[in-house]
């Protein structure tokens, strides 16, 4: 019986090390759960303010709060007096092989989030990225869905929208229409140049007086006039078609004539 008790009175330093040990990992594991959500939420609420793509958000959010648990539970344990170098090395090891294993899309979603830091374009922008040309719908964790003028989504690899130049119709507020419009060598140029000119002039969405209007090119069967202006982007594809159509009616009624591909054949006698 009084070995017991020595026993018991030996253990008492040894237990209550051990109990304030586990009490202080309970504590730290509980604090820094608490200290992952709320650098979660920080983060998630400064990704919204800049109007992040919502995966994308959710994605990096819980890449932050994993990353935070992770460096609380090796803290916890060490804290309990278990050696978290081996553990470490595990993490480690298995970071890599999940890596190299992963390598592909690991680089995609480096590409989504330069994407979202320089923000080249953003969602509605109409853009020419990685060979393909669309609205963009979403910019997703490992790729960007655009959607073509006649309805079809095109999902690119964001490596391959960062891996190549990007071409945006519509970040500027302005955009300029260029036409090639040929008439005949038999036609008079500077009326040509003013019908040109007067159906500009009277278009409602065509932007102030500033017009060019020059001879392009010398063609095989033509003289290539380049009719240049100023629109707002979104009514870009509207003028575009309709100084197409009223050119060429202007030119019908003045007598301007647009010419076909043409040939005259020579023949001569010996």
């Amino acid at each position: 019986m009084e070995q017991i008790e020595v026993l018991i009175t030996d253990s008492q330093p040894m237990l209550q090390a051990l109990i304030t040990n586990v009490v202080l990992a309970l504590v730290i594991f509980f604090v820094g759960r608490l200290i992952s959500r709320s650098v979660r939420n920080i983060v998630e609420k400064m990704m919204n303010a800049k109007s992040v793509e919502a995966t994308l958000v959710g994605f990096i959010g819980n890449l932050v709060y994993y990353a935070a648990m992770t460096l609380t539970v090796i803290v916890t344990l060490s804290q309990l007096g278990i050696e978290t170098t081996s553990f470490a090395a595990v993490i480690a090891a298995a970071g890599l092989a999940i890596g190299l294993a992963l390598q592909g899309s690991l680089s995609n979603f480096a590409a989504g989030v330069l994407i979202v830091i320089f923000r080249p374009f953003n969602k509605g922008d109409y853009v020419e990225a990685g060979g393909k040309s669309g609205s963009v719908e979403s910019i997703q964790i490992f790729s960007t869905v655009l959607k073509t003028p006649d309805n079809k989504v095109i999902v690119v690899p964001n490596a391959q929208v960062t891996g190549g130049a990007i071409t945006n119709f519509s970040r500027e507020s302005k955009r300029r229409v260029d036409l090639v419009i040929g008439v005949s060598y038999d036609s008079d140029l500077a009326k040509a140049k003013s019908v040109a000119e007067q159906v500009m002039k009277q278009h409602a969405l065509v932007l102030d007086d500033d017009f060019t209007i020059g001879v392009a090119a010398l063609a095989d069967s033509s003289v290539n006039l380049a009719v240049r202006c100023w629109v707002n982007t979104p009514d870009y594809w509207t003028v575009f078609f309709d100084l197409n159509e009223q050119i060429k009616q202007a030119y019908d009624e003045a007598g301007v004539t647009i010419p076909f591909p043409q040939m005259d054949v020579h023949l001569s006698k010996p």
